[in-house]
């Protein structure tokens, strides 16, 4: 895997002289629209800063004209950058010499465009292992790895078929399959689901989730659309006339959009899709430690909060289960007032759980057939939370106050 890291770049188009005023004209706040009435050229990018870590899926999105395209390709270096400097783990790619940038786009960085740009004599295991040719990669080598991104991809039964033969959705599978195949730790995606019809589209978006979870690598992916940089990014970047406006999760984005612009660009989101339990929960009011407390304890901790139940885990902290009040008195009869009684017999495991990243509209799918309030665990299963479907409906109503 590769972090990026973006400082201070910028790139205008147009001639030297325009190029050399602009730059005076940016340094001194000017924006957009009046270097490009003043001197003809234009800021595709001003001065954006960025870090993107490995193993993350990182969109850039915003409208037509935002920027977000030349920022891509001056990530490799398919455009030559005006200033400032880009850093592919600590390669200084911005002033990398024409042997290194060869270097880096075959073996570090991969592009999958709109396009897909799929050679239409070739089959489909020979457009997958186009690169690793290129490279110099032996033959039966070569064919193994692209045989096995194919199957990744789901397209293994289709590596003796041509482009044409496959519909849309299916070339832009082999693009990136192609793209996988190479094995480049850094992965650049130009709108490259935006040719699609709508119902390929959610399955390409799907099929790039599902095969980020397995191969693990750093993507950089560009989109104008707000749904789709939310289904799949791990962290936004929005971008207007050039410049990085916000950066954050899509949470965090529409929690507290950062101007008026992102306001009005995140107002007709579905928040129940984005916001997640982390966003809905609160912390249990009363938690059993199983390790060091029994029966006795969990009902007098029940009684103190008026409780018919009571979550129970270990010293860890890790979800064990629940206690109910009834089976507590029940167990607690059946023993000498002076005997630690353990919870083991009366321990039950039926709870509905979720993770702190399930969406809300995935958890009222679960919370309507619940016969008490959802648990929250991390992926160590730490309990985090709890929610209720009164929880829910709050944390979308503020939500919607908030933006009014």
């Amino acid at each position: 895997m590769a972090s990026i890291k973006i400082e201070n770049l910028s790139k205008i188009f147009g001639s030297r002289q325009a190029i050399e005023k602009a730059k005076d004209m940016l340094a001194n706040g000017k924006s957009k629209e009046e270097i490009v009435k003043a001197t003809g050229a234009t800021v595709g990018v001003n001065n954006a800063n960025l870090d993107i870590k490995e193993g993350e899926t990182f969109v850039v999105m915003g409208l037509s004209g935002s920027g977000k395209s030349t920022m891509l390709r001056m990530l490799n270096r398919l455009i030559q950058p005006t200033l400032g400097t880009v850093y592919v783990d600590d390669q200084d790619v911005t002033h990398a010499s024409s042997e290194e940038l060869q270097e880096l786009r075959r073996n570090k960085v991969n592009m999958v465009f709109q396009n897909f740009g799929l050679f239409p004599h070739k089959t489909i295991l020979e457009n997958t292992e186009y690169g690793l040719e290129i490279k110099g990669v032996d033959k039966d080598k070569r064919k193994k790895a692209a045989q096995k991104a194919l199957d990744n991809a789901g397209l293994g039964a289709y590596s003796d078929q041509y482009p044409d033969q496959l519909s849309g959705g299916m070339q832009q599978r082999v693009g990136l399959a192609r793209a996988l195949a190479n094995d480049a730790e850094i992965i650049l995606m130009d709108e490259a689901f935006s040719a699609l019809d709508p119902l390929i589209r959610r399955d390409m978006q799907d099929e790039l989730v599902e095969m980020q979870e397995k191969m693990n690598k750093t993507i950089v992916f560009i989109t104008h659309d707000l749904d789709e940089a939310l289904r799949i990014g791990d962290r936004i970047a929005l971008m207007k006339d050039g410049e990085v406006v916000q950066i954050g999760t899509g949470e965090e984005i529409l929690q507290n959009p950062a101007n008026g612009y992102v306001e009005r660009f995140v107002e007709n989101v579905d928040r129940s899709k984005v916001l997640t339990a982390e966003h809905a929960m609160t912390r249990p009011a009363v938690v059993l430690n199983s390790d060091k407390e029994g029966a006795r304890m969990a009902l007098r901790r029940m009684q103190q909060e008026d409780y018919s139940f009571i979550m129970v885990t270990n010293s860890q902290h890790e979800l064990q289960g629940y206690v109910r009040e009834v089976d507590a008195i029940r167990l607690i009869q059946q023993h000498d007032q002076t005997e630690r009684i353990n919870i083991d017999e009366i321990l039950r495991t039926d709870m509905p759980v979720v993770q702190l990243d399930t969406t809300i509209n995935d958890i009222f799918d679960i919370i309507n057939d619940a016969f008490m309030p959802v648990s929250v665990v991390d992926q160590d299963n730490h309990l985090r939370g709890m929610v209720s479907p009164k929880m829910l409906v709050n944390s979308l109503v503020s939500e919607g106050d908030n933006n009014d």
